[in-house]
């Protein structure tokens, strides 16, 4: 399969697109800027938290840097705009797995920052006065595989007893009361902590909004086709970023690709990789009965089949997931960058899906009301590629967050602001440093993506939460 990557143009309409924005196929200018000192690639979560948080760094007595937002379809149009809405740190599972790699200490750096996301968002989205639907609530993980759930205990307790505050305040209800403490059927095990759900889109068209006023320039329909470095007066270091519509010329470019991000620069092959996943809005109709949900949820059936699911205020549900009606087939999800068709299996797999699971919804009359598909960036090793790309000064990357972006994104993509503004190492940015993008985590040969498959012969699967 090609490892040739690029955005679609015709992808699936996700029901967080259905409310365009009037910035959606915006262009600041009819022709692109020759040159600017900044061009982030990449109109998503990522790349506009980046170009908020260099804005927001840059000296109040100074002129900002010209920056330049490039994006291949409208704005937010990739994977932010196709996720399940999910604010949900990991404070105990890959946790766990971290802990007995690197240590606890280094696995709580990660746990810390994902967590702090929860509260920072909601205070920066009072603070800016967002309207983009953030709730804080609680997620519970539902256990219904007894010895899987037993491991995931015995991770938990041990990251508890080894000092790992971030656990300490996640909380494991047993199978004696699991089902009625979560309201799904069958549990034999909970993990709960602090979480939340959002209209990512939103709040990404938000932050944009506000930078195209500050003089940002927005280029939506402006896909990039390749990056090489060039020499040229007047720019720090210089690179030429090629589109549809012609050169742009920067001192600095960003990154903010994920899934795509090999096609540009070619020492992430096989380190990112597309991987595409499936979600669902399932609604309820008017006058139902049933109780309707107030916390997020994932649904874990064994090591590798999970989904998971937020509550709407609308009293609709999104789901991710449908895992075990496409793993075994590869070539369906695996180095896919195809956003435009849905797998009819996983179509067919959210029929009567509250029903089957939750006490309560058997005669509630919920139906699918629209089904989509997004593609993620799966890195090797799971974590985040963040940083200066390893022997490209002016390059940096901030992708690979394997479905599990929201609680990872706005606070790294600060981290990254710092970088440019101030010219700090990543070293100095406070961000976990197992999130350092580094020629020695490039030059590994190893990838968890499909070696923790059922295809592969194994239980578990390493598959994140678009």
């Amino acid at each position: 399969m090609s490892d040739n990557h690029f955005p679609v143009p015709n992808g699936t309409l996700p029901f967080w697109r259905t409310e365009p924005h009037v910035l959606d196929n915006h262009r600041s200018s009819d022709t692109l800027p020759e040159m600017s000192e900044i061009v982030i690639i990449g109109a998503g979560y990522a790349g506009a938290s980046v170009a908020h948080h260099i804005m927001g760094q840059v000296n109040p007595d100074s002129s900002p840097p010209s920056i330049t937002i490039l994006e291949a379809r409208q704005a937010c149009s990739g994977a932010t705009a196709r996720n399940g809405g999910h604010m949900k740190p990991d404070i105990y599972n890959f946790i766990a797995s971290l802990a007995a790699d690197y240590g606890v200490d280094t696995a709580a750096e990660v746990a810390e920052f994902e967590a702090k996301h929860v509260h920072a968002f909601k205070d920066f989205v009072e603070k800016e006065n967002i309207d983009c639907d953030y709730i804080v609530t609680q997620a519970i993980d539902v256990q219904f595989d007894r010895e899987h759930c037993r491991k995931l205990k015995d991770g938990f307790q041990r990251l508890v007893a080894d000092g790992c505050a971030t656990t300490k305040r996640g909380h494991f209800t047993d199978a004696d009361n699991a089902e009625e403490f979560s309201g799904v059927k069958g549990a034999v095990g909970c993990f709960s902590y602090d979480s939340g759900h959002i209209w990512a889109y939103k709040f990404v068209l938000h932050l944009l909004e506000k930078l195209v006023s500050q003089g940002v320039n927005l280029q939506t329909h402006t896909p990039v086709l390749n990056i090489t470095k060039e020499n040229s007066p007047g720019l720090r270091n210089s690179w030429r970023v090629d589109t549809e519509r012609g050169p742009i010329l920067a001192s600095t470019v960003v990154l903010a690709t994920n899934a795509y991000t090999s096609s540009l620069v070619p020492q992430y092959q096989g380190k990112i990789v597309p991987v595409r996943g499936t979600c669902c809005r399932i609604a309820v109709p008017p006058g139902s009965k049933v109780s309707q949900l107030t916390r997020t949820y994932t649904l874990r059936w064994n090591e590798w089949d999970f989904d998971y699911l937020i509550p709407r205020g609308d009293g609709s549900i999104v789901v991710g997931g449908a895992r075990s009606v496409f793993i075994h087939d590869r070539d369906s999800w695996y180095n896919v960058s195809d956003d435009s068709r849905v797998l009819k299996s996983a179509v067919h797999y959210f029929d009567g899906y509250m029903q089957r699971n939750f006490d309560g919804w058997e005669d509630s009359d919920a139906y699918i009301d629209r089904v989509w598909t997004g593609i993620m960036g799966y890195s090797s090793d799971g974590l985040p590629h963040i940083g200066t790309v390893p022997g490209q000064e002016g390059l940096l990357v901030l992708a690979g967050f394997t479905g599990h972006g929201m609680p990872q994104i706005f606070l790294a993509a600060e981290g990254v602001a710092k970088m440019i503004v101030d010219r700090v190492a990543f070293e100095e940015t406070e961000l976990p440093r197992l999130f350092k993008t580094t020629q020695i985590r490039l030059n590994n040969p190893k990838s968890n993506i499909l070696k923790k498959t059922p295809i592969a012969g194994s239980s578990e699967a390493n598959l994140g939460k678009l």
